[in-house]
């Protein structure tokens, strides 16, 4: 009588009645290892899985049927022992529910290999699927036999083995690796969005300043401009503050703008006047004749009508800032020209209709001129100098920025007959002008000049500027400004700081890409007196340099560093002094 057939057992291990209850038996065993002395197999070391290859997968099924387990799925997660079936949660009874109607629906169908479709081991791998996302072909069962279509070895199919691609065809795991693919890679988990108000929160790490008692006020009067004549007599030095507010926040219109006026003025300045019109212009001119020095900022509504009512309604005025004039023509500037003989001051940004005529009207009308600015003034030309060259009064020069670089011949002329005098000189934007500026133009004729503006000049070279501050004999300068000069390095850097460090309280060489860290490193103890300083873009800059001026410097209060990538999150800082552009900084508190 067979085992199987008698119900009676005798004592057994627990070994044992594990394996009994697993569906390992010996004749499983005995089958499985005549099996794998018949049909040696090449591939992966995974081949005990195999079966007898005369044994069909319905004819194991039904033995492990009768075994009351598939020992082929002993990992599954359904699987568990007959007679100690788990307790389902409703989850999983509806998930059973759906596998049944799937079942049922490919029953219909006629596919023989539906039994298992509820097992993860037999379930189509997304590697079954072409580019066209069409099945493959069914895969073949768990330890069947296959053959490599590239090496054509024979192999056990696993759970892991995946299609060729291009179908037809199944791969071993050593080609599949060796194609690209990782049979073994674990999906990975979806990546958990941040929710709306999560993505939008920017945490910012900004200092505190308490605003004075003046600060609020002000804030409050602009608020409130239209009731200011309720306050009566403000003050001028607070009308400029609440004038600064007003232009920052764009709200100076033709509306507002006349309770800021009192016959009284002597001098008015707007920082952005882009909402006043024509008619706004003249109204300034009708309620401030008192003026003598007027700066309008964005006044490109400005025309010659506004301007020719100015001739006579302005008569006092002695200095004109204008910042955008674009409508004024040539006769507009004439006839101001010549009804205001005693300007000492005339300083014009962005006037692409200031031509030569009006320049020869200037110097004729208003010879007692001390500053003159000629910026972005589209143009200007050598002729200009000719003129500029007949003021004998003239303090304070800039040609910048023209349309057409100025030559180095002329610049040099009209400094041999006005550098002598002159404080103030800024050339910056005249791309052509040689190292012969600064050899036959500054160092035999400036004597007085504090502050200095070479910027844009792509011509000059270190060695030059370096020469230029050994030989030169002008006072100290007080401000500096050279940046975007890209050959400029340590030996421009090492004479600027001898012959004016201790003076200096403003410097800018932004972009002197080449200057080493030693000679960064001397700024801060060769000028202790700096308040201001740009260093961006200077890339040797980094975290000792910063130390060295915050330390040579006490009273710095502005270092701009943009373009600095040596800086890291640990650059020094200081209590009244403002850092800006530390990339890293920027990147750690966002």
């Amino acid at each position: 009588m067979s085992r199987r057939s008698n119900n009676v057992r005798g004592p057994t291990s627990a070994l044992t009645e594990f394996l009994r209850e697993s569906g390992i038996t010996a004749t499983s065993i005995a089958r499985r290892a005549a099996t794998a002395q018949q049909n040696p197999v090449a591939g992966p070391s995974n081949v005990n899985e195999g079966h007898d290859e005369e044994s069909s997968p319905n004819r194991e099924a039904r033995e492990a049927n009768d075994e009351g387990f598939d020992s082929d799925h002993l990992d599954s997660e359904d699987a568990a022992p007959i007679g100690k079936r788990r307790k389902l949660s409703k989850k999983d009874q509806e998930k059973q529910k759906a596998k049944g109607k799937g079942k049922k629906k490919k029953g219909k169908k006629g596919d023989d290999e539906s039994e298992g479709s509820d097992d993860e081991y037999t379930a189509l791998s997304r590697s079954m699927f072409d580019v066209k996302g069409k099945a493959s072909g069914a895969k073949p069962p768990m330890g069947s036999f296959e053959n490599c279509v590239k090496c054509e070895k024979r192999f056990t199919v696993t759970r892991y083995t995946i299609a060729a691609d291009p179908p037809p065809g199944w791969l071993c795991h050593q080609c599949a690796k060796a194609s690209g693919a990782d049979p073994f890679k674990k999906p990975t988990a979806p990546r958990k969005r941040k929710a709306p108000e999560q993505q939008r929160k920017i945490v910012n790490f900004d200092k505190k300043v308490f605003p004075s008692l003046a600060s609020l006020c002000i804030k409050l009067i602009s608020e409130h401009i239209e009731d200011v004549e309720a306050l009566g007599d403000i003050g001028s030095v607070n009308m400029y503050e609440i004038g600064r507010v007003l232009a920052k926040n764009r709200c100076l219109t033709p509306e507002n703008a006349p309770l800021l006026y009192d016959i009284k003025n002597s001098q008015i300045t707007f920082h952005d006047a882009t909402k006043l019109d024509p008619d706004a212009f003249r109204t300034l001119a009708s309620l401030n004749p008192g003026l003598e020095s007027l700066r309008l900022d964005l006044c490109g509504r400005i025309e010659n009508s506004a301007f020719k009512h100015w001739e006579s309604h302005l008569p006092m005025l002695t200095r004109l800032e204008l910042n955008g004039p674009f409508l004024v023509g040539c006769d507009a500037w004439k006839g101001f020209f010549a009804s205001h003989p005693q300007l000492t001051g005339l300083l014009v940004t962005e006037s692409p209709r200031f031509d030569l005529a009006c320049m020869e009207s200037l110097a004729s009308e208003c010879p007692n001129l001390v500053e003159l600015r000629l910026s972005r003034v589209g143009k200007m030309s050598d002729e200009f100098l000719e003129h500029v060259g007949t003021f004998d009064y003239l303090r304070s020069l800039e040609l910048s920025y023209p349309a057409k670089s100025l030559s180095t011949e002329a610049v040099v002329e009209v400094l041999a007959k006005v550098g002598s005098r002159l404080t103030h000189l800024d050339l910056s934007g005249n791309d052509l002008l040689t190292d012969d500026v600064l050899t036959e133009g500054l160092i035999p004729n400036i004597r007085l000049i504090s502050s200095l503006s070479l910027n844009s000049i792509g011509e000059l070279s270190d060695q030059a500027v370096g020469d230029f501050f050994g030989a030169t004999q002008n006072i100290a300068f007080h401000k500096i400004s050279m940046f975007r000069n890209f050959d400029l390095a340590d030996k421009a850097l090492e004479g600027l700081l001898a012959h004016s460090g201790r003076s200096l309280t403003e410097l800018n060489i932004n972009n002197w890409k080449s200057v080493s860290n030693d000679a960064l490193m001397t700024i801060g103890p060769c000028a202790p007196n700096l308040t201001k300083l740009d260093i961006g873009w200077c890339r040797n800059v980094d975290d000792f340099v910063i130390k060295a001026i915050l330390d040579g410097c006490p009273n710095i209060t502005d270092i701009s560093v943009f373009g600095c990538n040596k800086l890291t999150d640990n650059c020094p800082r200081k209590a009244g002094a403002s850092i800006r552009g530390n990339e890293a900084e920027r990147n750690f508190m966002s």
